[in-house]
Formats: C-alpha cells, sequence, structure tokens
C-alpha cells in the first residue's frame, strides 16, 4: 500500500496551483491539466488528465459550471452551488490534496474553488482500451462470446451482469508506491469463507513494491510465494462466466486493473483441467470431453518417459506388444533424440506466440512437413520418435490452463532424465516422487490434489462426472463456504 503525507486542501487555488506544479508536474506533463473559470466572481479550477477521462463529459460540466454565473446571484455558498450543478451520478467531496492527486491520476477530475477547503471528484473515466471480445486461450463451441478486458469497472460490471445479488461484493485496494494500481476483491459476502478474505486482504495491503506493471502475476507472486514451484497454485481466467460460477462456489476472484484475465482462489490440480466447454453441453458429452481431456494430460506428462523405459528395456513387453520402439538403427540416443524433438515443438510454440497471425500457418507447415521430414531423412530423428512426442505435445495442448500445460512438460522432461538415467526404478520412482510432491503442496491452505487427496467421495465424483446442474446442490467443501447448499436439496424444494 502507498504512504503518502496527508496535505488538506489549501483556500487559495494558487496555493493548490503551486502544489500540482511541484509535486505532479503541472505545466511539465503534457497530459496532466488544469482549466481555470470564473464563477461567482471567484476562481474555479478544474484539474485533470488527458486521455484517462472522457472530454466530451468534461465539456458539458464546465457548460454547467459556466452558465452559473447567468442564473445565479453572489452567494457565500458557492461550493454547495457547484456541488449541485456537476450534473453527474459519481461526486466525491476529497479534504485531503494527496487523495485528489490520486483521483486525478486514475482518470477522475478534480473541481477546487477559492475558500472552498474541499475538493469535487467527478468520474469521467474513460480508459483506452478494447471491446469486450472471446479470448482466444478459452474459446468455447456455444457460449458466451464476452470476455474480461484491461479495465478493472468494465470486468466487475461483467461479472455483476451476471449476479444481481446485493450480498456480492468489490472490495477495491490499492497497491504500488507509485502505479496505485487498483485490486479488488471479488466474493459473495454470505458465502465467501471469512479466513480466507483476511489472507488475501492481509497479503495485498501488505505489498511493498513501487508498481505492478504485469498486474496480476505480480500480485500472485506477492500472494502465493510460489518460489521454484512450476505448477500453478491459482487459476487465471479471462471468461466472465467463469469467474462468476467460482463466485457463487465460493471461491474468491481478484480482480487487478489493466489485466485482462482474473485470478481464482483457492484452486486445486483439477481446477485447472476443466474447461467451460464441458458445461455448455450435456452432461454425457460433458463427462466425455472431460475424460478425453484427462488422458490427454496423462499422456503429456507419461507417454515419452514410459516410450522411452520400453525402448530401454524391451524386454518390459509382451511378445505381442514387441513392435513398440524404434524400428531403425540410429547414433544419436533416443534420450537426446526426445529432448531434441520436444524442444523443437516448444521452439514452435514460442515463434508462434511472436509471429503475425498471416504467416503463422506458413511456418506451421515448414516446421511441420519440411524440417519433420528432412530430420527423418537425414537420420537426426527415428519416425517413431516425432510421433511420440507430437502425440504428447498434442496432450499438452488439451490442457486447459497454460500454466499447467508447461509444468507437465518440465515433469515429463524431469521423467525422461531418470528413466533414462536408472531405467525401470527411475520410472517408477520417479513418478512416486512426482506425486508425493503434488500430495504436499498446498495452495492458501487447500490441498492440491482434493478431492483425490484427502479423498472426498463427493467432490471425487464431481470431478469424475460432469454432473447436471439441478443434482450438484451442495459447494465445493474446499472452499469452506459459510452456505453449504447452492440450491435447496431434493426433497426440500419450494
Amino acid at each position: 500500500m502507498t504512504e503518502t503525507t496527508k496535505w488538506p486542501i489549501p483556500e487559495s487555488v494558487n496555493e493548490i496551483e503551486n502544489y500540482m506544479k511541484q509535486r505532479v508536474g503541472l505545466g511539465i506533463s503534457f497530459d496532466f491539466g488544469v482549466r481555470k473559470l470564473k464563477v461567482l466572481k471567484k476562481d474555479v479550477h478544474i484539474y485533470f488528465v488527458n486521455g484517462l477521462c472522457d472530454t466530451r463529459f468534461v465539456i458539458e460540466l464546465i457548460e454547467e459550471l459556466v452558465q452559473i454565473n447567468d442564473h445565479e446571484k453572489l452567494s457565500t455558498n458557492l461550493f454547495g452551488i457547484i456541488e449541485n450543478r456537476l450534473v453527474n451520478q459519481s461526486v466525491e467531496r476529497v479534504k485531503e490534496l494527496d487523495q485528489v492527486v490520486d483521483k486525478v491520476l486514475s482518470g477522475l477530475i478534480a473541481v477546487v474553488m477559492e475558500g472552498g477547503g474541499y475538493a469535487l471528484v467527478v468520474d469521467v473515466r474513460s480508459y483506452p482500451g478494447r471491446s469486450p471480445q472471446e479470448p482466444d486461450t478459452e474459446k468455447v463451441v456455444r457460449g458466451a462470446r464476452d470476455g474480461f478486458v484491461e479495465n478493472i469497472i468494465l470486468n466487475t460490471a461483467l461479472t455483476r451482469r451476471r449476479i444481481r445479488d446485493e450480498r456480492l461484493r468489490f472490495e477495491m485496494l490499492k497497491v504500488g508506491k507509485r502505479s496505485k494500481t487498483d485490486v479488488a476483491l471479488g466474493y459473495l459476502e454470505d458465502v465467501a469463507d471469512p479466513n480466507l478474505l483476511n489472507i488475501l486482504r492481509k497479503e495485498i495491503l501488505a505489498i511493498q513494491t513501487d508498481g505492478i506493471p504485469m498486474a496480476d502475476k505480480t500480485i500472485e507472486e506477492f500472494i502465493v510465494k510460489q518460489g521454484w514451484n512450476p505448477f500453478p497454485i491459482v487459476r487465471y481466467t479471462e471468461r466472465a462466466d467463469v469467474a462468476a460460477a467460482h463466485i457463487l462456489e465460493g471461491h474468491v476472484v481478484i480482480y487487478c486493473d489493466t489485466s485482462p484475465s482474473v485470478i481464482i482462489t483457492p484452486t486445486t490440480y483439477f481446477h485447472h483441467v476443466q474447461h467451460a466447454e464441458e458445461f455448455r453441453e450435456s452432461p454425457a458429452m460433458g463427462t466425455f470431453v472431460r475424460w478425453a481431456r484427462f488422458l490427454g494430460v496423462l499422456t503429456s506428462i507419461f507417454l515419452l518417459p514410459f516410450w522411452l523405459l520400453v525402448v530401454l528395456e524391451p524386454s518390459l513387453l509382451p511378445d505381442r506388444l514387441s513392435f513398440i520402439g524404434p524400428n531403425d538403427k540410429t547414433h544419436i540416443p533416443i534420450i537426446v533424440q526426445l529432448f531434441l524433438a520436444d524442444f523443437g515443438i516448444e521452439f514452435l510454440r514460442i515463434a508462434a506466440i511472436h509471429t503475425p497471425t498471416p504467416l503463422s500457418t506458413a511456418m506451421g507447415l515448414i516446421a511441420a512437413v519440411l524440417i519433420g521430414q528432412i530430420a527423418i531423412d537425414v537420420g537426426l530423428f527415428v519416425p517413431e520418435v516425432i510421433l511420440y512426442v507430437a502425440v504428447a505435445g498434442i496432450g499438452t495442448f488439451t490442457t486447459p490452463s497454460y500454466e499447467l500445460s508447461v509444468a507437465n512438460k518440465i515433469a515429463r522432461m524431469l521423467l525422461m532424465i531418470v528413466t533414462a538415467i536408472f531405467h525401470a526404478p527411475g520410472f517408477v520412482i520417479g513418478t512416486t516422487l512426482l506425486f508425493i510432491y503434488l500430495v504436499h503442496m498446498r495452495a492458501l491452505n487447500t490441498p492440491y490434489l482434493w478431492p483425490f487427496l484427502p479423498f472426498e467421495p463427493k467432490g471425487f465424483m464431481q470431478i469424475i462426472v460432469r454432473r447436471a446442474i439441478p443434482g450438484a446442490y451442495l459447494r465445493p467443501s474446499i472452499v469452506h463456504p459459510r452456505n453449504l447448499y447452492r440450491q435447496p436439496p431434493k426433497g426440500n424444494q419450494k
């Protein structure tokens, strides 16, 4: 949080102007300006930042103030007259200069007058940005096409549009001594766990840094203190419907201005492998899609290490599966080929991000057809390596969470290393250590593998099977909801 000296608003507008020149850069910064008026023979100054406020609204307010000279007589209550003439739904009295500066730099305008002792802050913000559109990383076949943008006001509005409950809260905080970035906690007051709210509020208020230009990612690093752990502890989403669904379950969602994604807390491993598409289809189709996704996730982790194991120890395979393994001899070790091909796919992914869209398709064709086939022809790779690396790569892309897909890839590479060194014992011990590591992980005091460990039958069945909404009347116990039921149980419906 920011700690600034509290300066009371002086009676003289000239003193306020001098303060703005010395502390804020009035007259130096071209975008920070002041409009000076005479209203009933008294000086009135309007401070603003170009680009952050709506010019049309500012002009309308100036017109209203100028017309005071035509319709009002000289009065000692100029402050009350001006306050009454500011035709805006959000007008706030402020009595400290540092608050005025913070408001103006956030896109509001401040009206100060001679002898006032107060400032009137008017919300005319109009942040530069784009309109809501479907996120590229969370597309659905059928469903809402609006997603979060870089404007926290618009993001909270998209959520409130879906949850019109008087107990929905957006608790606003500020982070960064210099950036003063708006951060909001979104939750249902009668559902969310108070202990979780206290932890998040305390951690956010304790952030001492100049600014958070990386927005929500910086907030995450301060809150969860992840260190070198590759597995994601919180979940990101750019879909307003996904955020609203988690708030209704009892989660707390963190909104950060300038970021098109929000942070969902607390989350487990299985939260990262769910997708909105499952809930836009029938329970049977949703369950099928979920199982296919689970298979893809398992493939992305264990396929390459297991194939490497049977290549190193062909005796582990029964006779009818003896065809598994490279048919061609090569001078390059298989483990080296696997890593080269795996890093090649990673290079393609990174290049696709930085390649303009019209060229990305051509780049993919060149990589898949020319590089892959030529690498086989010259003997750099055996065909089976390309096949299994491609299947594992597809499994990586089936993971909805980008952070989890990268973490799974790191786990896969570590498993390949220990398998190449110790063969079968290495594969077994590496898999066991990975499982133990995930079991011991906790995300904001939440077991990472819940409801598998600790085992909870009802929660585990909701993970395995996509239940119909009318039958899912309990909120997840992992969020410790104050109100356990999201709808009346069967037999008690009214």
